[in-house]
């Protein structure tokens, strides 16, 4: 908390994904599309081939433009949002792997002369002494990979470093192999990808010839890609892999990335069989593929991380975990230095929104904190803030005091009100009560369904007893917080609870999902 918020109006993790996304794509490309380039040039000396020779030149051009120039200004936009977005995270970044940094910009340096050498040379330097040039580039350019494949590894994986804060315990971390062949997957296959982007128009057995080559790179690194994704989760932490089957959201970005793959992989085969189907809309759904191929990987990677920015170390709302301890006894005002108002002003709770929060959620947009809280009063705010981490698995523990909790549980209440139901009838009593356990324990259970279901504990339950165990759920489970709300609505949840427990159920329909989509 030694840092100024930067308020967007929307998560600021959105613009770095924004950012990152685009520049992980083109960065790929840049490392593959090395190794494509040069050992395209040495087929077409090694079979004579003067068109597929001019196609080399002509995508070195375009190479050359595209990762030097758009990937090089996003490098520099990610170093942007991040130390904005998140200052302590990045400053960690820097000074724990300063060498690490220092020795990639090197290499990125050798990368970036080499690609302008080799894009200018065709003319001046004979073959033997541009092939090396183009390997001197690739060489440069994968380890340039090396070096942040070992540093964003560690963000997830830290493993030792943890215990000794070794330099090589976190950049040779649980993850780093299995990520760096995964990487190296997709750069093959985004060199085929691209490689389809400089064939030309016309017709020709020359064309055929290119496309059945780039759609060979393709499929080698669609091939090797699910391997290595494979082996990415099996490393994964234990905390992490439940959010696959537990986030909905996490659900569909991977189907998403396999659906993008199995598309891709079937261009490709088709390309390689009917090579003259590859003409612009073919290519443009081809891109989008593997741009979003390349997307739910990387939010996959990001998501699996929560609620951590470096595991067990930083949490993604930037606050150290080391100070979690300080910031719950003094609250959060003690300890950082740009809150604009005093403890006790009546916009502290806003203060301490935007401190704690607004780096994961906006109160409308993406992630809308309006919607997470609808319903809520500020008791039951407050009672849900000492258990985030228990209740939502990818939420970091609250960085604040019991006064600091009443605060921000006001706030919070005060974006979506509860509804106001009028009294409690018969006719209503069930369709309040539903409403009821969606804000109360619909983020973390259902009755009947296959997620957390409370149909064993109450079957055989009664409304009366429902709501005589209400108010002990704290003292049977540590990760519950505080049951609160009022006389009225506890009765309509507890007729509802006990009713639809023990409603006659077929199995096939216990289908019902958490409201929230929570994963603990």
């Amino acid at each position: 908390m030694n840092y100024p918020i930067w308020q967007l109006g929307y998560p600021g993790g959105m613009l770095i994904a924004l950012v990152a996304i685009l520049h992980v794509f083109v960065s790929h490309f840049a490392i593959g599309g090395g190794a494509y380039l040069v050992v395209t040039e040495a087929r077409a000396y090694r079979t004579n081939d003067a068109g597929m020779l001019d196609y080399v030149k002509r995508h070195s051009q375009f190479f050359a433009l595209l990762t030097l120039v758009f990937g090089a200004v996003t490098g520099v936009g990610i170093w942007f949002t991040i130390g904005l977005v998140a200052p302590e995270a990045t400053s960690s970044l820097i000074h724990t792997y300063v060498w690490a940094w220092a020795s990639e910009w090197v290499f990125f340096y050798v990368e970036i002369t080499a690609a302008i050498l080799y894009a200018k040379s065709w003319e001046t330097l004979d073959r033997r002494q541009h092939l090396r040039l183009g390997w001197i580039y690739f060489v440069a350019a994968w380890m340039s990979l090396f070096i942040i494949n070992g540093i964003i590894t560690y963000q997830l994986t830290p493993g030792r470093w943890l215990q000794t804060h070794g330099f090589w315990d976190g950049f040779f971390n649980p993850s780093f192999w299995p990520s760096l062949f995964t990487r190296s997957a997709m750069c093959l296959l985004l060199a085929g990808v691209f490689g389809y982007l400089t064939l030309g128009g016309e017709a020709s057995a020359t064309r055929d010839r290119l496309v059945r080559w780039a759609s060979g790179w393709t499929l080698a690194g669609a091939i090797a890609l699910p391997a290595g994704l494979s082996w990415y989760f099996a490393v994964l932490p234990g905390f992490s892999k439940p959010y696959f089957s537990g986030i909905v959201v996490l659900q569909h970005a991977a189907r998403g990335g396999l659906t993008f793959a199995a598309v891709l992989v079937a261009i490709a085969l088709l390309a390689a069989w009917k090579p003259r189907v590859m003409r612009v809309p073919l290519m443009t759904v081809t891109m989008l593929c593997a741009l979003g191929l390349m997307g739910s990987n990387e939010y996959m990677r990001e998501m699996a991380r929560k609620p951590w920015v470096i595991q067990g170390y930083i949490y993604a709302n930037d606050v150290r975990a080391d100070a979690i301890p300080g910031l719950q006894q003094d609250g959060a005002a003690a300890h950082a230095r740009f809150v604009a108002v005093d403890a006790k002003s009546d916009n502290y709770g806003r203060e301490l929104w935007v401190l704690e929060c607004s780096a994961c959620h906006s109160l409308d947009g993406y992630r809308s904190m309006r919607f997470r809280v609808k319903g809520w009063d500020a008791e039951f705010a407050k009672e849900m803030l000492a258990h985030l981490d228990k209740t939502r698995g990818p939420m970091p523990q609250f960085g604040g005091n019991e006064a600091d909790r009443v605060a921000l549980g006001r706030y919070l209440a005060s974006l979506n009100p509860p509804e106001e139901h009028g009294a409690v009838t018969d006719s209503n009593r069930m369709r309040v009560g539903e409403r009821a356990f969606q804000v109360h324990c619909g983020n973390c259970h259902t009755i009947n369904g296959s997620f957390r279901p409370l149909r064993g504990a109450f079957q055989g339950s009664d409304a009366e007893q429902v709501e005589n165990l209400l108010p002990m759920l704290d003292s049977m489970s540590p990760n519950m917080p505080h049951f609160a709300a009022p006389e009225e609505d506890t009765k309509a949840l507890s007729s509802y609870i006990a009713e639809e427990a023990n409603r006659p159920i077929k199995a096939e329909t216990t289908t019902e999902k958490p409201v929230g989509g929570g994963v603990r």
